[in-house]
């Protein structure tokens, strides 16, 4: 078995709960299978913060296929391996009227390399940073298909740090701080060789290092930054989509740059309760370890 393999299914045995209230909901008889009346995939994917959008990006849209004057929720874990990390998230999230979602995440990532080279100048023991991000989309106007401009929302995330060894050795300023963003998402019909395409663009304000995961604020900057993130998929068809996404960072720590994210993902949403999410992702260099490059699998639960 390979390590990102065994990685997997350890999340999946820590989130063993949503594991297997996910695997309640895709048993379900087809007869109980209400989950919502929007069309098929337009509640994106459960990203690494929690909230509907794509691997690392929020999008506009809300989890689930609750529409007006209707309930739904998401079920998600995810694991990302690259270099010398691996990143666990357990997260869930409710939809309330397509209006308003509200979400909860948990991640882990793994410290094992970036302990063994901080360990004689830091004297560091711990393996590992733990956060939670409580996180509200609110969707402000439109709708992400049949608008002109799409769709666009509105969220905060407060993210807080359980573990602030590592990051207050390195610099950063804060346990916890709330990024505050804004997204618009698009179906462009019939866009690529006659395949919708969907788009996005995100406007975020920020003061997290690794977002959040090394904490906020540091030596070089401790005020909010406006950073720019997108994302793009082709519909292959129903149930494959096919794209890429991008994400700025700031930079506030002195110890180390922190370079942008960005992915290529493929998303198969084989039944409305079931989506599952590959990609490859490119996180540069983090904490003076280089060129950290792997692969990221996701699966969500809709309810």
């Amino acid at each position: 078995m390979t390590p990102f393999a065994a990685g997997f299914i350890n999340t999946l045995v820590t989130g063993r709960f949503i594991l297997l209230l996910t695997l309640g909901i895709l048993s379900a008889p087809a007869a109980m299978a209400d989950i919502g009346s929007r069309i098929w995939a337009t509640g994106g994917v459960t990203n690494i913060e929690g909230s509907a959008g794509g691997g690392l990006v929020p999008w506009a849209m809300l989890g689930s296929y609750a529409s007006d004057e209707e309930w739904g929720g998401t079920l998600a874990l995810s694991r990302a391996e690259v270099d010398d990390y691996s990143l666990s998230v357990t997260g869930a999230g409710l939809n309330w009227n397509n209006r308003v979602e509200v979400t909860i995440a948990h991640q882990t990532l793994d410290l094992d390399s970036l302990v063994f080279t901080l360990k004689n100048g830091f004297g560091l023991e711990q393996d590992e940073l733990n956060q939670d991000i409580f996180g509200v989309k609110v969707r402000l106007a439109g709708d992400v298909l049949y608008s002109p401009w799409g769709q666009w929302s509105a969220g905060i995330q407060h993210k807080r740090q359980r573990d602030f060894t590592v990051p207050n050795a390195i610099g950063a300023r804060d346990d916890s701080g709330t990024d505050v963003y804004l997204s618009g998402s698009k179906v462009l019909f019939a866009a690529v060789f006659g395949r919708n395409l969907l788009v996005n663009a995100t406007v975020r304000g920020t003061r997290a290092n690794q977002g959040g995961l090394l904490g906020f604020g540091g030596d070089l900057n401790n005020g909010y930054e406006v950073m720019s993130e997108a994302g793009a998929g082709v519909f292959v068809n129903r149930q494959w989509l096919l794209g890429a996404e991008y994400r700025q960072k700031p930079d506030n720590l002195s110890f180390a740059r922190e370079d942008d994210w960005w992915d290529v993902f493929i998303a198969w949403v084989p039944d409305r309760r079931l989506a599952v999410t590959a990609a490859f992702v490119n996180l540069g260099d983090i904490a003076t370890l280089e060129d950290q490059q792997g692969v990221y699998l996701s699966l969500q639960g809709s309810f």
